[in-house]
């Protein structure tokens, strides 16, 4: 929570120009009973007009006073709540984005979207009321009862009768909103999340006609959300009648009270009514107050969940002292590798050990959730191994500030991601020294350019959010240009190839062999014809590293790599 607060230190001298207008407002407002019963008392009681205009016109004055001071209390309340809104928000992205793929598996993308944009909107709600009504409510409450103390010390202990009534009120129904106003983002996110596989995975739900089960799903989730929202509302407007009531008998007994006094000459009319005024100030600042008692359970799990990613220590981070880059070289070498997924039962991979050459290409192969995907995240320190340790140019990559090390690879993910914009921004992406010409070289390596000519805008045609209007072979190819873009020492292609036609999968890896003459080359393939030409293939079976060597090699001493070529490729093609 103090971090939270911290964000509101910048808005310092704006948020005691807010209180300093609300001392004015309150001040304002807590005259006017005061001239009202003088006019009533002197004003109207002697029919003199002169003294009951000039009173009248002071207290239009205290109005006049009381409404800019509630306006510019207002505006800059909004600033500050919209500033801290802001900059709250721009704090919890700066630290996503610090965060390594194991915290990514902490925290859901739907958590994540709701904790940056709904949960930051409660805490700059609640700020926005903190400014407008705490600070007013108690100074409300407190000047009301010392000028009633002022007019009659007697009649105002009816007022301190009602108030512990109306406190036990507040507390009863806020202790029942509470665990309902915390559960609400909860239930929040599940809608979050339904919703979002629900556009994500759409295709799917329409190929598998499963519209009425997933229609079900968001409305089990929306429904949870809909009644734990009815239940705290329906408690909510409970407050206001019971504090009405209160109110109007504390006048009641008030105004009775009050005609005793008066006949018995102890006080005048006009003080009756302005104690009754005070007495509405009073309650009314406790029915404001009691508005803090409702959003706060839900500020608070909010703010909860914020620092719940603000005090999320990245596991993956640059030490203390990097080591500086030398010169280009590429030399890639496993040692004795182990890594699992957290709560994961077994290794992801296990006791791995190799060494990748530059201008060689290295390859692997295996059956579906053998880790080889697992193994390339680990060179770019996506995630760090538990055993073992794994160099660059000899120099391990922990030691490497993490830029230094991502800027030595060129990586193209299994799961190919396009970003909205054009075609150009697309393969320049993160690619400072960019020109148009190694653009254009970069396409024509990736066998995207001929495509790419074919639009109506050539490179500067639009990419839609998610390259959804790309085919998934088109996709590849941009990636793969992406990476080529960079130039680095270490290319990573984690089944990059997967969505070509055989013809342009030969192609395409001849040009690159060609680009990448000095460069070291990973490549994760299902495709023996895409891999068979490596200077060496591993071959990983549950995580274990059971054959290395070239595509003959392992034809003739590893059993599960004949197996996985028998299934793909002829006898003539074997050979």
């Amino acid at each position: 929570m103090k971090r939270i607060i911290g964000f509101l230190r910048p808005f310092l001298w704006p948020m005691l120009f807010v209180l300093a207008l609300t001392f004015g407002s309150a001040f304002a407002d807590l005259n006017m009973p005061n001239y009202l019963s003088k006019i009533i008392d002197q004003g109207i009681a002697n029919g003199d007009i002169p003294y009951i205009i000039k009173t009248g016109a002071i207290m239009l004055l205290f109005a006049l006073m009381g409404i800019i001071c509630s306006l510019a209390s207002g505006f800059f309340s909004a600033r500050v709540s919209a500033g801290f809104g802001r900059n709250l928000r721009g704090a919890v992205f700066a630290k996503v984005e610090s965060f390594s793929m194991g915290e990514f598996d902490q925290f859901s993308t739907s958590t994540l979207i709701t904790r940056t944009t709904n949960d930051i909107m409660q805490m700059q709600n609640f700020v926005m009321i903190l400014l407008r009504i705490v600070l007013l409510a108690p100074i409300m409450c407190v000047g009301g009862i010392v000028m009633a103390l002022n007019k009659s010390p007697e009649l105002s202990k009816i007022i301190f009768i009602a108030m512990p009534i109306v406190l036990v009120l507040i507390y009863l129904i806020s202790r029942f909103v509470m665990p309902l106003s915390k559960s609400m983002q909860k239930k929040l996110d599940r809608v979050n999340l339904v919703m979002r596989e629900k556009l994500t995975g759409i295709r799917v739900i329409r190929a598998f006609n499963t519209e009425d089960f997933e229609r079900k799903r968001f409305d089990d989730a929306n429904l949870d959300l809909t009644d734990t929202t009815i239940k705290m509302q329906r408690t909510m407007v409970l407050l206001m009648p019971a504090l009405m009531l209160v109110l109007n008998l504390t006048a009641v007994v008030l105004v009775w009270q009050g005609a005793l006094q008066v006949s018995y000459g102890n006080i005048m009319v006009g003080d009756i009514i302005a104690i009754t005024q005070y007495l509405m100030q009073i309650m009314m600042a406790l029915t404001m107050f009691s508005m803090i008692f409702i959003m706060y359970p839900r500020a608070a799990a909010s703010a909860d969940r914020i620092n719940e990613i603000m005090n999320t220590d990245p596991q993956i981070k640059d030490t203390e002292n990097p080591v500086t880059p030398g010169s280009r070289k590429g030399v890639l070498e496993f040692r004795d590798v182990s890594f699992s997924y957290a709560d994961a039962d077994e290794p992801a991979i296990s006791h791995v050990s190799f060494t990748a050459q530059p201008g060689q290409t290295t390859a692997i192969i295996g059956s579906t959730g053998s880790g080889k995907s697992a193994l390339v995240n680990l060179i770019p320190r996506f995630y760090d191994p538990q055993e073992g340790e794994i160099l660059i140019d000899g120099i391990p990559v922990k030691e490497y500030r993490i830029a230094d090390l991502r800027k030595k690879i060129g990586y193209v993910p299994q799961k190919v991601t396009l970003f909205s914009g054009t075609i150009a921004e697309n393969i320049c992406f993160g690619n400072e020294d960019s020109t148009e010409e190694r653009m254009i070289q970069a396409a024509k390596i990736a066998q995207a350019y001929d495509f790419i000519m074919e639009k109506e805008r050539q490179f500067h045609a639009p990419v839609a959010q998610g390259g959804s209007n790309f085919s998934g072979g088109q996709k590849q190819r941009l990636a793969i240009a992406r990476a080529i873009m960079r130039k680095p020492e270490i290319y990573i292609f984690d089944d990059s190839f997967s969505a070509l036609d055989f013809k342009t999968d030969a192609t395409l890896r001849k040009a690159l062999a060609e680009e990448t003459a000095d460069a070291t080359m990973i490549i994760v393939a299902q495709r023996v014809s895409t891999i068979m030409y490596a200077d060496r293939i591993l071959v990983l079976d549950e995580g274990q590293v059971v054959g290395q060597g070239t595509h003959a090699e392992l034809l003739q001493n590893c059993e599960i790599y004949r197996e996985i070529v028998e299934s793909q490729l002829s006898a003539e093609e074997m050979e």
